[in-house]
């Protein structure tokens, strides 16, 4: 029996209605990938999906020391309330002072009413008492002693307000570009009144202070001490028990400084030092006091099985004598006084690596053993990433009347 053609046409209709249904009903399916709208990501989102560490602090940073480089950050500029890591820049300017010679570390250092009365952490010095210079930095880096950290303040800067003016001298000289300080110690409480930091500008004064003066490793590693307090009333111990808990946890931690407010949160400069690679990690308003740690010893990680040292064993590079005019020998014997170590970060290799020697033009005399006659230029990739001094491994004199004359006879016998 054959079926009708109006029969085969309700049956092409109910086909095609069926087929628009399905197609709406399955849509999203269909659609083409090109017309098809990302999604956006903001916020923590974004560094969470995209971070090799998860930090659920406000802002984070680390750095590798020799080099500066960035190896991780999140929200690195953002300007927030850095409570007592305010004290590295304290503690750079200390080391600053005794370098210079302005201070010295058997000075003993007065305390006034006003450093006294600072309140917060502190070692509760008495108005009057003395302490040594470096009894003060015990204090600051151990305990994060708010009063000490004034009484040094004003025996360096004659006053708590010159000393911040100084430090905030630093941090321009240091490129700190999103910090301002009020005060010594981080007490101030409101990023309204001006006293403000950045995590990455924190570890740039950490860098500061940990490459440059390596001396407070003494201080900042040590978990207990005690210090005698000198008053009328007599001489009484006090306990030290250092804020850092990573110090008694984490292998090759150097420092630094801890901090926190109600309003600060938790913050904490860590650094560390394991084969030659030195990092900083540092935390800003972290949520409690043990996630500070957490994340800065899950970023020092990160950090370590990321970088490794390249030594280049210089000191044993054998250099030619060169000439030198007006002394009483024709060549000098150069040297170098120290090996080239380079951090790498990630997977390059060695074979980027290269240097090149340069000697001074017209060498002269007279010449001092270890004055500067050369340098060894180090490239990675075609980009400079430091440099040695050649050095004069001898002393030339200047020649007398008798060594030109030899020198002249020699070199017409030689023209022969």
């Amino acid at each position: 029996m054959t079926a009708s053609p109006g029969y085969h046409h309700r049956q092409i209709k109910t086909f095609g209605i069926l087929f628009i249904c399905l197609m709406l009903i399955f849509s999203p399916i269909f659609t083409p990938l090109a017309s098809a709208k990302p999604k956006s990501n903001t916020g923590s989102e974004t560094e969470v999906s995209n971070s090799p560490v998860a930090i659920s602090a406000k802002a984070a940073v680390l750095i590798e020391n020799h080099t500066g480089k960035i190896l991780y950050e999140k929200k690195r500029d953002k300007e927030l309330i850095p409570a007592s890591i305010t004290k590295i820049m304290t503690l750079l300017l200390i080391f600053d002072a005794l370098k210079s010679g302005k201070i010295k570390e058997k000075d003993m250092v007065p305390v006034s009413e006003h450093a006294a009365g600072m309140g917060g952490s502190q070692v509760f010095l008495e108005p009057g008492e003395k302490q040594k210079v470096t009894t003060m930095i015990k204090c600051i880096s151990i305990s994060s002693a708010n009063d000490a950290a004034v009484a040094m303040a004003e025996y360096i800067g004659g006053s708590e307000e010159n000393f911040v003016k100084m430090m905030n001298k630093k941090a321009k000289e240091l490129g700190m570009h999103h910090t301002h300080f009020m005060n010594c110690n981080g007490l101030d409480d409101s990023i309204k009144s001006g006293h403000y930091s950045s995590a990455y500008d924190v570890a740039l004064m950490s860098q500061a202070l940990i490459m440059n003066y390596p001396q407070i490793k003494k201080y900042s590693t040590t978990w207990m001490d005690e210090i005698t307090h000198h008053t009328k009333k007599g001489d009484t111990n006090f306990g030290l028990t250092n804020t850092n808990k990573l110090i008694r946890t984490y292998e090759g931690i150097t420092g630094l400084k801890t901090g926190s407010t109600s309003k600060a949160k938790y913050c904490l400069s860590a650094t560390a030092e394991r084969n030659g690679v030195s990092l900083t990690a540092v935390i800003m308003a972290a949520p409690d006091h043990k996630v500070r740690f957490t994340e800065a010893a899950a970023l020092l990680d990160y950090g370590f099985a990321n970088c490794r040292t390249f030594t280049d064993k210089t000191a044993k590079i054998k250099l030619n004598p060169q000439k030198i005019s007006g002394g009483k020998k024709e060549t000098i014997l150069p040297r170098i006084e120290k090996n080239f170590t380079y951090t790498i970060v990630g997977d390059h290799g060695n074979n980027k690596l290269n240097r090149k020697i340069y000697f001074k033009k017209h060498l002269k005399a007279p010449m001092k053993e270890g004055d500067v006659i050369g340098k060894i230029r180090y490239f990675y990739d075609g980009e400079e990433i430091g440099s040695l001094d050649i050095h004069a491994a001898e002393k030339i004199e200047k020649a007398d009347f008798l060594s030109r004359f030899c020198h002249t006879i020699k070199a017409f016998c030689f023209c022969r």
